[in-house]
């Protein structure tokens, strides 16, 4: 531990900040000169180099912001300043530090790590600095220690261990799932209120009747078909993500049409055609071999993306279940995933989709679709209750319940008598029987306990587990600092190796039968 009893924590890409700084101080300039010589302010929005301008100078207001950050703490608490707020915090007043763990969404990014204040007031505060860009760097770690023992020094804090709080855990925020959930329910109630009106259409798509010569010629192509004959100009076939178009002869009965990309194809210059004109737009194109159609979605079609929206809002919604069913835990502590609502989600959206594209707004006037839904919905609860039991929070017992008794309703086997045993397990932490983290397995019964980077048949590469030199100190849940890499189901033992503590993560079950094996009285001899 170092005995100098402050730190402060700066930017460390000084240079290359002012520089965007004074990138963004000309965009600035740029905009300015440009407003003064356009003058308007539609003209000003519409300029190329006012957007430009615009642009550095947002920028150069978020690099000021960056470069200007500056963290310091010493015997009277945390300072943290920022661009336009200073900030001071006491240590009393700090219940604990702790670590938010960013994951990078796409493999060439690289895991964000911040530290946060938690106050003894509940509130908490994430400091501007230090800001690692890496999981292992020095530079952080010592900053972060530091603060971490100002604290122990003139604080209380609440907890002994390093908390991580990531996307995994219960401490996470669900401000964005709860956004999302009421983006995709509102997406789904828009499209759900025109799923009547596209009905009448199509019902009134299908009735009509082409206009007959006493219609007058103002209500041509209204609610009856009228028809006019044309000649292809020429036709624009655009592969890419622009609509392709039919150009007529002379402008009649209209400059142009957009068409799908294989009408445009089969239409050729010269060709003859009649359109079809309903309620004053064109609705079908017949040639000699060729006739497009516009497509207009029907209320099935609208339906189905009414349905889809709602399923998708259940995602961010069993998320921010799960944070509510888990807000008693400690804010570091894995909660379980949603994948089994999602699976709930699916299986409802094999029955559901069906029927609305089917039944959009006859539902409850034929017994069918009425016995269809009702089936569906059972189906529905089942995999819904499923899913709520899956996902139950499942707090292990002491360690000398999980060493003394197996998983529940699960009769206690010996590994002697069932031979060599492949049990998923790994130890997380780097030990000579365990070197950098090779171990995917542990094998017991057939001789002493060891560690093997696979599942089996055999011994090979085999690592012996010295089971003389290790205690049992606890059994827990999987918390957010041992990493993403760990099933949210699995379990934590925490280990002493001659007094360094040693962390085995496996399935419930599976690391109660460990442990018993772990144990001095089960352990078999080493094979010679």
């Amino acid at each position: 531990m170092t005995d100098v009893w402050e730190v402060t924590c700066r930017p460390l890409w000084k240079r290359p900040l002012w520089f965007f700084v004074g990138l963004g101080a000309a965009g600035a300039s740029l905009a300015a000169a440009r407003v003064a010589y356009r003058g308007g302010l539609l003209d000003w929005l519409l300029d190329v180099w006012a957007g430009l301008g615009l642009l550095l100078t947002l920028v150069g207001i978020v690099s000021l912001r960056a470069v200007t950050a500056e963290v310091s703490a010493d015997a009277r608490g945390v300072h943290s300043r920022t661009l336009l707020r200073r900030r001071s915090v006491a240590w009393p007043d700090i219940a604990d530090l702790r670590v938010r763990l960013k994951y990078a969404n796409t493999p060439r990014a690289q895991d964000s790590r911040r530290i946060i204040l938690v106050l003894r007031n509940g509130h908490k505060r994430l400091l501007p600095l230090p800001h690692s860009w890496s999981p292992h760097d020095p530079a952080f770690d010592a900053e972060l220690e530091t603060l971490r023992a100002l604290h122990r020094r003139y604080g209380a804090p609440e907890s002994s261990h390093l908390p991580v709080v990531s996307y995994r855990t219960a401490g996470r925020g669900w401000a964005g799932s709860l956004a999302l959930c009421a983006l995709l329910l509102a997406g789904a109630g828009a499209a759900a209120w025109f799923v009547p009106n596209a009905a009448s259409d199509e019902r009134a798509w299908k009735s009509a009747t082409p206009c007959t010569a006493e219609t007058p010629a103002a209500e041509r192509g209204g609610e009856c078909l009228a028809t006019r004959s044309a000649v292809i100009a020429r036709t624009e076939v655009n592969e890419g993500k622009g609509p392709s178009r039919l150009y007529f002869a002379d402008g009649r009965p209209l400059e142009r049409l957009e068409v799908s990309l294989e009408a445009a194809g089969e239409f050729q210059p010269g060709d003859s055609v009649e359109l079809t004109i309903w309620r004053h737009q064109v609705r079908e194109v017949a040639g000699a071999g060729h006739v497009w159609r516009e497509h207009v979605p029907g209320p099935g079609s609208l339906a189905v993306v009414a349905a889809v929206l709602a399923l998708a809002a259940g995602w961010p919604g069993a998320r921010i279940l799960l944070r509510l069913r888990g807000r008693r835990l400690p804010d570091d502590e894995v909660l379980p995933s949603a994948l089994p609502f999602v699976c709930a989600l699916v299986g409802t959206a094999l029955w559901l989709l069906p029927l609305c594209y089917l039944h959009p707004t006859t539902l409850l006037a034929s017994p069918s679709a009425i016995t269809w839904a009702a089936v569906g919905s059972l189906v529905t609860l089942a995999l819904l209750t499923w899913a709520w039991r899956a996902t139950r929070i499942r707090t292990p017992g002491t360690a000398g319940a999980a060493r003394a008794s197996g998983a529940a309703g699960v009769p206690e086997v010996s590994a002697e008598t069932e031979g060599e045993v492949f049990l998923a397990a790994r130890f997380l932490d780097h030990t000579d029987y365990n070197p950098h983290g090779f171990g995917t397995h542990i094998v017991i019964g057939g001789g002493a306990p060891a560690v093997t980077p696979h599942p089996g048949p055999g011994r090979f590469a085999a690592r012996p587990i010295p089971v003389e030199r290790l205690t049992v100190k606890d059994v827990r849940r999987v918390r957010g600092s041992d990493g993403d890499t760990v099933p949210r189901s699995w379990h934590i033992a925490e280990l002493d190796d001659a007094g360094r503590p040693v962390r085995l993560a496996a399935a419930p079950a599976d690391l109660s039968r460990i442990l018993r094996e772990l144990s001095p009285a089960h352990a078999a001899p080493a094979p010679r």
